[in-house]
């Protein structure tokens, strides 16, 4: 589409964070424009330069500066092992820097329940909280890289508990409390914490959950945990036992000013997880220079987001976006904190949050969106929304009819489709508040970011689909993965495929303007006659369809080559009879081309999804080829598969 479906005002131009910046760029460097394209093409040619601005505008605090701030050109042979070569030799600390910005009256975290508790901490509030759970933690003995560990919701209890465990040089790792119990354990277990925080129990759906009784299973089976501190999240009583103490016991109420332990740039600050779907998850560590380097430029210059602004992305803890959305704080924003069902009472929900806290950037998934979408719900005729200034979302690719909803439906304000993931904890491309948005596209590669598309020869190419790849390094990749010492799997997982160049993992294009369309996951591309599918071309024009309220695909081996299979979840009442598999067929024909349209269309109850929200299209692949699935736990609906075991033999026709 060559028309934008939304794009900024000159004066709003004018007020963005980009536009500072851009203009103090161009004048120190000698640019000839403020134009975007001339500050990111800056910013990947002079990386050193690029990120040592990125340091002093947004006043990062450090004790101790740095001798270099880039001392290698290149990704290093020995990367995952050693230094990152960032920042080399500045002492600094994450905690402080998050808590260095906001004015001490100003409210910092606001939190709802799905039952409607409320509670609210200002910047000092949360700065004595976070001084009184220091102290605690000090108390029992946590230093610099012991784990303090967590499975809690998205509340106020889980940001005092990684900000306390960051100033102290500890290393913070969470999961949302809807793991299972082998969820949770594939994942704690290999880090051996010595302190769990967690909940007795949380809401969801209108249902009170229990999560102390898998809590003390996993205290069971890693006895590396010492305490377990318990937060009241619900009103019903909880008798504890054994190593487990009340979430007040932790807190010193007579600690005294908050100290911050000066650490180096690269210091471990969060393990992060794949998802572990195709084994154990991978234990991912990020480094606490890298991660507020990269969520400053993204808040900042991508997102727009300024001190009076008013942050929400709904997630959990154990989703990466938890991790991006508090680093808000080192902007001096408040952040909405919510936890239960995004549609509990009814699909409203959300955009009466919107209007009750006046958040300015909301942040959501297509999933979610696509579900407001199907109910016939019109957020922009039931509720104002006038505080709005930008919609976020992420966790896979927005199709075009949702961009088109949104402008029609929702508001008229920049829609940032962003994508990067868990393994650089921030985005590859993304949101700008300075640029038109196109239908299906990221507005453009994210600053700093060399992001190219390559062949299969490992050619950049644009206006062709490719592997995602960044050319050049950037401060927020993994430092290394834990019990990696020879950074074997490191290397597997990003190095493999091109030598010397990260690949991600996504199959993309990159548009003439710049932008980027993604087409899935690159390990889930379908190749039929060998011509290169993605999975989102063909999601696309069929989630589009009233029946249809969700799909999977997946490219079966067929004599010698692969067909397509596709899976959908249909309105209730609803037959996947003759006329409507001619309807899909044709509706993808129509969209894609004859190539695109599926060999068999089958109905199933439900989609398989991470805990995360994605598809696990090579997980169904696995069953429907009678191969053994190694972690069910990584899932969230784990009881989907069963539906396509029983669809095996039917598949042999």
């Amino acid at each position: 589409m060559s028309t934008p479906l939304w794009q900024p005002s000159p004066e709003e131009k004018e007020k963005t964070l980009l536009t500072r910046f851009s203009h103090k760029i161009q004048e120190k460097y000698d640019l000839p424009n403020i134009e975007y394209s001339t500050l990111h093409q800056w910013s990947i040619e002079f990386p050193e330069l690029f990120w040592e601005e990125v340091w002093r505008d947004c006043d990062v605090r450090s004790s101790v500066t740095w001798s270099k701030v880039m001392s290698k050109s290149g990704f290093s042979a020995k990367i995952g092992t050693e230094s990152s070569g960032w920042f080399e030799g500045a002492r600094m600390n994450f905690a402080e820097n998050l808590l260095a910005q906001g004015e001490a009256e100003n409210e910092a975290l606001c939190f709802i329940g799905e039952d409607g508790t409320t509670s609210s901490l200002s910047y000092a509030g949360l700065r004595k909280a976070v001084a009184q759970c220091a102290s605690g933690l000090k108390a029992l003995g946590i230093t610099e890289n012991d784990r303090v560990a967590a499975v809690i919701p998205n509340c106020p209890e889980a940001i005092i508990g990684m900000l306390a465990t960051a100033s102290l040089g500890a290393i913070w790792s969470s999961c949302s409390p809807d793991f299972g119990i082998n969820g949770i354990y594939d994942r704690l277990g290999q880090i051996s914490p010595k302190i769990l925080i967690t909940v007795n129990a949380y809401n969801y759906n209108g249902k009170e959950h229990d999560c102390l009784i898998k809590i003390r299973e996993i205290t069971q089976r890693i006895p590396s945990i010492e305490s377990v501190f318990v937060v009241a999240f619900t009103g019903t009583p909880t008798v504890l036992q054994d190593k487990e103490q009340a979430w007040p016991e932790l807190l010193d109420p007579s600690a005294g000013k908050l100290k911050f332990a000066q650490l180096p740039f690269d210091h471990p600050l969060y393990i992060l997880y794949s998802s572990g779907t195709t084994g154990l998850p991978k234990s991912i560590v990020h480094g606490a220079g890298g991660t507020l380097l990269k969520h400053l430029t993204e808040h900042r210059y991508h997102a727009d987001v300024q001190p009076s602004d008013r942050m929400f992305f709904f997630t959990t803890c154990g989703w990466m976006m938890w991790n991006w959305l508090v680093s808000g704080l080192a902007s001096g924003a408040t952040l909405i904190l919510y936890d239960g069902a995004p549609g509990f009472p009814d699909i409203g929900r959300m955009w009466r949050l919107i209007d009750d806290q006046r958040i300015t950037h909301f942040g959501t998934s297509p999933k979610f969106l696509g579900a407001v979408n199907k109910a016939g719900y019109s957020p922009k005729a039931n509720h104002r929304l006038d505080s709005l200034r930008a919609i976020l979302s992420t966790g896979s690719p927005l199709p075009a009819d949702l961009f088109s909803w949104v402008y029609k439906e929702v508001a008229s304000v920049v829609l940032m489709s962003v994508a990067g993931g868990t393994d650089i904890v921030g985005c590859f491309m993304g949101g700008n508040p300075n640029l038109p948005v196109y239908s299906e596209e990221l507005q453009c590669k994210s600053l700093g970011m060399n992001i190219l598309a390559y062949n299969t020869e490992g050619k950049s190419v644009v206006c062709e689909k490719g592997e995602l790849v960044c050319a050049t390094p950037f401060p927020s990749t993994p430092i290394y993965f834990w019990n990696d010492k020879e950074a074997k799997k490191y290397h597997q997982a990003y190095f493999e495929q091109f030598p010397g160049v990260w690949t991600h993992g996504d199959f993309i294009e990159i548009t003439e303007r710049g932008g980027v369309v993604i087409f899935g996951r690159s390990d889930t591309v379908l190749n039929p006659g060998g011509v290169r599918i993605g999975t989102s071309e063909i999601y696309r024009p069929v989630e589009e369809m009233p029946e249809i309220l969700d799909s999977l695909v997946v490219a079966q081996p067929w004599e010698s080559d692969v067909r397509i299979v596709l899976f959908v979840v249909l309105r209730d009442g609803l037959q996947l009879d003759a006329e409507l598999v001619a309807k899909i067929k044709n509706t993808i024909r129509k969209d894609t081309t004859p190539r695109h349209v599926p060999a068999r269309i089958l109905e199933i109850p439900d989609v398989p999804r991470t805990i995360s929200g994605k598809k696990v299209e090579k997980v169904v692949l696995k069953i429907i080829k009678n191969e053994n699935v190694e972690n069910i736990a990584a899932l969230a609906n784990p009881e989907s598969l069963e539906y396509f075991s029983n669809l095996r033999e039917e598949l042999k026709q």
